[in-house]
């Protein structure tokens, strides 16, 4: 297999904890210095606690853990999957061939932040010690290959991890997703002023039609939220999901384990119109960025969300020093607004030798395809 090349620690060294909650806080966010807010201790087990993952939803979490001396070395935030939601790195296609081969696909093993397609650690431990994490892989494909699992994914990986997995032999992935930067911006005006002409026309007038409209829009965080806003939040949350047929993962409960857990970092922009709440976005922030990440609304309206996900986003980017803003997967119609390319990894490791030689081929094709879209993307960038 990929990995032979690498040594293992002694196999007293693997610790498989049923559940993340297992783990102390220090010992789980001391792997690393900055594990960002989807790979925290308090993200990870508010899920769990609140049945967001579960076997129930299919995905049982399995975390791995490396040790010395009984202190931890490395880990990872791995989940037994029985689908492909909540991923946002899609393998439907990969599953479909698989059963149209006679293979399963599921179950299969994920190294992931649950719901959040935001890149950082992975493998938690891979700078501080990479044998420990060079083990942590090993450990990873001796679960799938041990288990009978289709295979194993780490997505939205950092580069330390990609530099481990690329060494290891596993397939590489890549997308662009949409971020914005502080460009040492004064003010709002500040940031329309680097944009081309239109962009700025454009800008200009989603605002102004919101405002007109009556709505006006409030922070709150975790330490400021009122168990209705909380509840607003849900409702709106579970609103706009079913709206678009998609499945609700998160609840009341993980919204208020949030709140709880991550205080000042835990944000919400509320939109009110005629002082009404109508809608709401669910914000992450730590030292350097802030992530938008839920949004959810009881009425249908296109400007809003803009207002609400991305243009407060950067007004309060601008307002507290923040130097990146990633406000979600997906979505080129980002980029007009000042959000431009970035390259996102994930790095994956197929046991049926068959299909890891079709799925490698075929990610050779997409590549290329995303490079030459890539070049495409150029023609909308809006600064001047």
């Amino acid at each position: 297999m990929p990995n032979d090349s690498l040594t293992s620690l002694p196999p007293e060294s693997l610790q498989r904890p049923e559940r993340l909650s297992e783990l102390s806080q220090s010992d789980w966010n001391g792997l690393t210095d900055q594990p960002g807010p989807f790979m925290d201790w308090r993200f990870l087990t508010s899920l769990e606690e609140a049945g967001s993952v579960g076997r129930r939803v299919g995905w049982t979490p399995c975390p791995l853990l490396i040790t010395e001396a009984g202190a931890p070395l490395a880990g990872a935030s791995a989940y037994l999957k029985e689908n492909s939601h909540g991923e946002f790195v899609f393998d439907w296609a990969w599953a479909r061939a698989a059963h149209q081969a006679g293979l399963y696909w599921y179950p299969k093993l994920l190294i992931a932040a649950p719901f959040s397609p935001v890149s950082g650690p992975r493998l938690l431990g891979a700078e501080e010690q990479p044998e420990a994490a060079r083990a942590l892989v090993k450990a990873i494909e001796d679960r799938v290959d041990g288990d009978g699992l289709s295979s194993a994914g780490v997505n939205f990986c950092s580069a330390h991890d990609a530099h481990l997995l690329r060494e290891a032999g596993w397939l590489e992935r890549f997308d662009w997703q949409y971020h914005w930067a502080n460009r040492g911006y004064t003010d709002f005006d500040d940031f329309l002023s680097r944009l081309k002409r239109k962009p700025r026309k454009n800008i200009r007038a989603e605002r102004r039609r919101v405002h007109e409209a009556g709505w006006r829009f409030h922070w709150r965080d975790g330490d400021s939220l009122s168990p209705d806003e909380l509840d607003l939040v849900d409702r709106c949350y579970q609103t706009t999901f079913a709206l678009y047929g998609n499945l609700p993962m998160l609840n009341r409960q993980f919204f208020g384990l949030a709140a709880q857990r991550f205080g000042a970092d835990f944000l919400v922009c509320l939109a009110e119109q005629d002082g009404e709440p109508q809608a709401a976005a669910v914000f992450w922030r730590d030292r350097q960025r802030l992530y938008g990440r839920y949004w959810g609304s009881l009425v249908d309206t296109r400007d809003v969300h803009f207002e609400t996900c991305y243009y407060q986003g950067i007004d309060y980017c601008i307002e507290h020093g923040l130097d990146w803003f990633e406000p979600g997967a997906q979505g080129e119609h980002k980029i007009r607004r000042g959000f431009l390319p970035q390259k996102t990894h994930s790095f994956h490791y197929i046991r049926h030798p068959g299909m890891r030689q079709a799925i490698a081929r075929y990610l050779k094709q997409e590549g290329e395809a995303l490079m030459a879209y890539r070049e495409q993307l150029e023609s909308l960038n809006p600064f001047a």
